[in-house]
């Protein structure tokens, strides 16, 4: 088999590195290197590798194979070297480390990448920052770096390197600016980030910041904008989780003074801390500092947590510097970590069922009394009327009795912890909205022209148990992921497709089916989640039965028990769904879908915080407050879902307005620590993240452009007159070329220059800006256009002297015509003249041979002197039209005359001669015998030649006519079908098409669940979802032989040896079959650089008829006739000779190769197969090709001039 090397996949690395060992029908066997295990699997998952699969390179594009196996082999390589930024085209792939790389975020690194193009230094995340400003710069137009991936991939520490790197190279002028804007990190992240099972520092809310940047590119200004704070983890966490760094920062950091105003001590004495982790982050030193008693029980015992960038003692110490630092008075300070420490305190208010309420109402449980002292004293309001608020809620009838009635309805006890949860998170959410502003106005902001914006948001979420804020976070990228195939890939080839440059087209998975499903008008799950919320009696189990009777057949949704996890199918039908999501499917549980979604807190509760006397805590709810009157009959409802959907449209119409950047973030890991790579879950990030389609594109695509109008604009203020005046087209032309770019890297469209993926170092040194370089390249120019034009100059000389030479050729020749047409019109005067004599003259030479006559003759004196009587006659009628004494007419009647005489004469001396020879006529007969006799013997040999040529012409006829017929057949037949062919294949297509989107997604979807059920121990069952068959894959129910399980090695034995006819031919069909399949997998795999021809099999226009006689390939397998081929063959580029092939039936059975100058190649089927056309005798079209067809005697005297096997045909095998 072939001995090249490829990669195979594998669940748990990825992909492993073999060689193919046997190939069928729909898989192929590799078996893996230095062991004895075989992978079986799918040609579309096995992939070429490179010659040497330990090298590295910067940029993807650069690989010889552009496929995922050599992306994801790069990455690991280059991970393991420390080297944890990619490229591929001009998106940037970042492995987290999980540990600080030396050096790699320096001040020096900073400066080594200013003003540097992507692919003149290593890839880094300051490259990307780079490449945005000088975008903006250059171009004239805001950018955008989207920074995406899963959770713990390290989005965050990415955002905040691009942030320090724009601010230190820009901002340094702008007096306190940058440092607020990097200062506002620390703030962001102890309100908004906590530790998850997969991140110790997971942002739970998305932001956009943006940088903005005067007309000078000079830093002026930021703002943030933030997106879906994660509310329900303030009130509960799962086990290994934590709350908000700001909770257990207070906790650990916070001095003894303001520990006693707030009543603040460990994590577990609060209820909203305790059921999650309760240790801190500490290094070494802090943790001596940290007291005791300040200490959780499991701190204690278990120590503490470790993180390089996270420490909550020293953290709350920046945090209170960088408030300060934003303007917050120390007053301020105080009232947010006031309410910080209600939220807590909060929390310990539990409840109670009262036995003495005959309405089924609650109370405070009396353990929980000094926690709503504590929680009321802080907010500033009377225990009694929080106590009040908390067990009921005001209503207002608005029909039946006196209409505007105030009703205390009172709460049970499930629905007390409802009402006091809602308003800790309604506090913490406006206190986090409270803090974005006011870091938005510690900014100070000028004029501003274009921005910088970064977007860090959660990435794709997956849990054992997922709610509404999976449910939002996934919604969200699935936006993103079809912005980045709108941008990336669709907007991509439209643009190629306009520009002309003729890029073949890229298919890529479009996930517009599952964003319907989700926000469709009126049937979308947010739309049907609100109108669920909206009604009287709203539960979760009646929006879930609603949301699969309204989507019974939509393929990305799905009931619980179809997911792969066997945990999620123990959930029932009207308590969950599946959505299958681009990443794979997720299974949410709807129970607290509606609680989630809505943001409206009880009137009782919005009144008492509306007249606390807390100044603070009332501002934060006076400002922007949804409407402050008590709703009547019922809860006021506030759709989050709709909010957030509005919020992220914004978001988007700001995305597609800018330039986007793409940082995608790869977690090596579930366990979070470094130098440890699992391949499969790393895959699986890649697969998700669009990249293997990116690979597909940039492989054939131009990722870098710029308009000819820019270009010239850009120099022409530098220009003299003389090259002011040219086209931007031919400007940018020139000035390419005086900068000796490869015409290979790069490409003119109509309007713009596009360059190829890996080339930006050429592209930039064009687009710089600064004089001296744009000096530099007009001297470029104008020397290029001196030389051009030297060039047309000489070459014009050149033309000139050619025009003279012509013009003398012309001249001289004209002497030549001018003589010719004098000769003709002599010839016209004088050639009847000439003509006459001519004829006399040959008259006379007639005379002359009868003189020669009469010598034969013993008696011939008379006729001697007739003879000479006669030849004076001719002479003189010569004499009289050299004279020109006679016409035309009179020379034809006198040439009449004298041929009569001479006829006659002539007549009267053969009698004579006659009498004369019959005495020797007898000897010359006898001799004229003989010969005869001798002549028929060569007769008879040249007519038996003649009738073996006669009969091998008549066999070509016969072939010619038969090709005829079968070609004039097979038209009337296509003619008949080619209509419902072209519908099948239509069809065909489209199912096929389908059938690989819903094993792709099937494939994402186990992977997805193999990652979940490995974090939490669990089971994966493969539940197959119904897909497509394959036509390929359907057995005939009347057929004798399965072969589907043969190798291939046993195939070709079968034939090589076997005598029934019956299984013969099914051997050789399957045979042939997968030889196709596998030389296809090939062709598909080749070098990106080109089809290498050096090990072409067949001819490329046999080749390339395939597709033509494919409709009819697969009849006259019973077909047992030996027929021989002759075509030319042009193999390298260079040699050119013959191709013969013998077709035993349908299939070859010998084939040879003769190029001039160089040895035979001879093929033996049995023996060379691999080597050998692996198509049909119909499918090669050979049959339709005129002349092309060789009688058998001719194929074998090739055959047996180059030593050829002798070759028993397969129908004369006897068993």
């Amino acid at each position: 088999m072939d001995s090249a090397q490829v990669w195979a996949p594998d669940e748990a690395d990825g992909f492993k590195l073999g060689r193919i060992v046997d190939i069928g029908g729909e898989t192929v066997t590799v078996l893996l290197n230095g062991t004895s295990q075989t992978i079986t699997a799918p040609y579309r998952c096995v992939h070429t590798a490179e010659e040497d699969s330990n090298k590295d390179v910067d940029d993807n594009c650069a690989l010889i194979y552009l496929n995922e196996a050599t992306l994801f082999n790069n990455i690991k390589v280059r991970y393991n070297k420390d080297k944890i930024y990619t490229y591929v085209a001009n998106i940037l792939i970042a492995v987290n480390p999980y540990y600080e790389i030396p050096s790699l975020y320096s001040m020096d690194a900073i400066k080594r990448y200013q003003g540097r193009s992507l692919g003149v230094l290593p890839p880094h995340v300051f490259a990307i920052a780079d490449k945005a400003f000088r975008d903006m710069k250059v171009l004239k137009q805001s950018q955008s770096v989207i920074v995406s991936g899963e959770s713990g991939a390290g989005k965050t520490e990415s955002t905040k390197y691009i942030l320090r790197y724009l601010c230190e190279s820009w901002g340094s002028h702008a007096g306190p600016i940058e440092r607020r804007i990097l200062e506002a990190n620390p703030v962001l992240e102890a309100f908004g980030n906590a530790k998850t099972m997969r991140n110790n520092n997971s942002s739970r809310f998305g932001k956009f910041i943006e940088i903005h940047f005067n007309n000078k590119c000079n830093v002026v200004g930021g703002f943030i904008s933030h997106y879906l704070l994660e509310k329900s983890r303030i009130c509960g966490q799962t086990k290994g989780e934590r709350n908000y760094h700001i909770f257990y920062q207070l906790c650990a950091g916070a001095p003894h003074e303001l520990r006693q105003k707030l009543r603040i001590t460990n994590p577990d004495d609060f209820h909203y801390l305790r059921h999650g982790c309760t240790q801190y982050f500490c290094s070494s030193n802090s943790d001596k500092q940290l007291n005791s008693n300040h200490k959780s029980r499991e701190h204690r015992e278990k120590g503490p947590l470790r993180d390089p960038v996270i420490d909550d003692i020293k953290d709350f110490s920046d945090l209170d510097r960088a408030l300060k630092l934003m303007g917050l008075s120390d007053e301020e300070r105080f009232n947010i970590y006031v309410v910080v420490a209600t939220v807590l305190h909060l929390g310990n208010v539990t409840f109670e069922e009262c036995p003495d309420d005959t309405r089924g109402g609650s109370q405070v449980a009396a353990t929980s009394e000094p926690s709503l002292k504590a929680a009321a004293g802080l907010m500033g309001v009377d225990p009694e009327e929080l106590r009040q608020s908390l067990l009921s809620r005001v209503m207002q009838t608005s029909k039946g009795g006196h209409k505007g009635t105030v009703y205390m309805v009172p709460l049970k006890a499930y629905e007390a912890h409802n009402a006091r949860d809602a308003l800790a998170k309604a506090m913490y959410a406006k206190l986090f909205d409270f803090i974005v502003q006011r870091i938005n106005q510690s900014i100070p902001f000028s004029s501003s022209s274009h921005y910088i914006g970064v977007l860090d948001i959660a990435g794709f979420e997956y849990f054992q148990v997922n709610s509404f804020e999976q449910f939002c976070i996934n919604y969200c990228n699935e936006k993103l992921q079809q912005f980045f195939n709108e941008r990336i890939l669709k907007e991509e080839q439209a643009l190629y497709e306009r520009e002309g440059l003729r890029v073949k087209k890229i298919e890529y998975v479009d996930n517009q089916d599952c964003i319907d499903l989700l926000e469709a008008k009126g049937t979308g799950i947010f739309d049907l989640l609100d109108e669920e919320s909206k009604l009287p009696r709203s539960s979760h189990t009646h929006f879930t039965a609603v949301l699969h009777s309204t989507h019974q057949k939509h393929f990305r949704l799905a009931v619980p028990r179809k997911s792969k996890l066997r945990d999620h199918r123990e959930i029932r039908d009207d308590e969950g769904f599946l959505v299958r999501h681009f990443a794979g499917a997720v299974c949410y549980e709807t129970a607290k879908f509606l609680e989630k979604n809505n943001d409206a807190l009880h009137a009782s509760l919005e009144g008492l915080v509306l007249e606390t006397k807390n100044k603070f805590l009332r501002s934060l709810f006076g400002v922007g407050s949804q409407g402050s009157s008590p709703t009547k009959g019922k809860l006021s409802f506030i759709s989050v879902g709709s909010k957030f959907r509005s919020q992220l449209q914004e978001l988007m119409t700001k995305l597609e307005q800018t330039g986007t950047h793409f940082v995608r973030c790869i977690k090596p890991n579930l366990k979070m620590v470094d130098h440890l790579f699992e391949g499969g879950q790393i895959l699986s990030q890649l697969k998700c993240s669009g990249m293997t389609s990116v690979l597909e594109l940039m492989q054939q695509g131009y990722p870098s452009r710029a308009p000819f109008a820019d270009l010239y604009n850009m120099y022409k203020c530098y220009l003299p007159p003389e090259l002011a005046r040219l086209d931007p087209r031919l400007f940018c032309k020139a000035l390419f070329k005086a900068l000796g770019l490869n015409e290979n890297d790069f490409r003119f469209g109509l309007t713009k220059v596009f360059f190829r993926p890996g080339k930006f170092a050429e592209f930039d040194q064009i687009m710089k800006s600064d004089p001296d370089n744009l000096a530099q390249l007009v001297r470029k120019v104008q020397k290029w256009l001196l030389a051009s034009r030297w060039k047309k100059a000489q070459w014009c000389a050149l033309a000139v002297i050619k025009l003279k030479n012509k013009i003398i050729y012309r001249r001289e020749n004209l002497v030549m015509i001018q003589k010719t047409v004098k000769m003709h019109l002599v010839r016209k005067k004088y050639r009847p003249r000439y003509q006459g004599i001519m004829r006399l003259k040959a008259i006379l030479k007639q005379v002359q041979h009868m003189s020669q006559l009469l010598a034969q003759l013993k008696d011939g004196q008379q006729s001697k002197l007739e003879v000479q009587a006669l030849e004076a006659k001719i002479n003189t009628a010569i004499k009289r039209i050299k004279e020109g004494s006679l016409t035309a007419d009179a020379i034809n009647k006198e040439h009449t005359a004298l041929m009569a005489s001479v006829t006659a004469q002539t007549s009267l001396l053969q009698q004579r001669l006659q009498k004369q020879k019959l005495a020797e006529e007898q000897e010359r007969i006898r001799r004229m015998q003989e010969e005869m006799e001798q002549a028929q013997r060569k007769k008879a040999e040249e007519e038996q030649r003649r009738r073996e040529e006669e009969e091998h012409r008549q066999m070509r006829i016969q072939m010619e006519a038969a090709r005829k017929a079968e070609e004039k057949a097979r038209e009337l037949e296509d003619a008949k079908l080619a209509r419902s062919l072209q519908e099948k294949l239509v069809v065909e297509q489209k199912e096929e098409m389908l059938r690989n989107q819903q094993l792709e997604q099937e494939s994402r979807d186990h992977e997805l669940a193999l990652r979940l059920a490995q974090e939490n121990n669990s089971v994966v069952d493969d539940v197959i979802t119904p897909v497509l068959p394959v036509k390929s894959q359907t057995k005939n129910k009347d057929g004798k032989y399965d072969l589907s399980k043969w190798k291939y090695s046993e195939l070709r034995d079968v034939i090589n040896t076997s005598c029934d006819l019956e299984l013969l031919a099914s051997c050789r069909e399957e045979f042939h079959r997968r030889l196709k399949v596998y030389h296809a997998w090939k062709s598909k795999n080749a070098k990106k650089s080109g089809r290498d021809t050096s090990h072409e099999r067949v001819p490329s226009l046999l080749r390339n008829g395939v597709a033509a006689s494919s409709h009819t390939a697969g009849g006259g397998d019973a077909d047992t006739r030996q027929r021989y081929f002759r075509i030319p063959f042009r193999k390298d580029g260079t040699s050119s000779g013959l191709w013969l092939a013998h077709f035993d039936g349908q299939y070859i059975a010998r084939q040879m190769e003769l190029h001039v100058g160089k040895p035979p190649v001879l093929l033996l089927a049995g023996r060379d197969d691999m080597q050998m056309c692996e198509l049909k005798l119909e499918e090669t079209g050979l049959t339709r090709k005129r002349g092309a067809e060789i009688l058998e005697y001719e194929f074998d005297a090739e055959w047996n001039k180059h030593g050829g096997a002798p070759y028993l045909p397969l129908s004369t095998r006897q068993k």
